[in-house]
């Protein structure tokens, strides 16, 4: 078994606060976490990034967002398109002492 970075939160159907403590989990050892979600999941993701983000003093911050789009089989066999995003967030660089 190989070890391998696992810098992603896939958002799916879960409470909320779930994918936001597995992403805080993350950020405890990592410098940027990626939060994925497509479809009716995306507005779950941006919830979770603004709360990590703007709701804790740990200081982190949204890096690149990519949006874009994929092509599914549903189960009729129709091919369809479904919006995707991907939200960076890290750990904000600390400027050495304050005034």
């Amino acid at each position: 078994m190989s070890e391998e970075v696992r810098d992603t939160v896939f958002i799916g159907k879960k409470p909320l606060m779930a994918y936001v403590t597995s992403a805080l989990i993350q950020l405890a050892t990592l410098p940027s976490v990626h939060i994925k979600a497509r479809g009716l999941s995306i507005g779950r993701a941006v919830d979770v990034a603004q709360i990590i983000s703007r709701k804790t003093d740990e200081g982190y911050s949204v890096g690149k967002i990519l949006i874009g789009s994929e092509s599914l089989e549903s189960q009729d066999g129709k091919i369809r398109n479904v919006s995707t995003i991907e939200i960076e967030i890290r750990k904000q660089e600390s400027s050495g002492q304050e005034a």
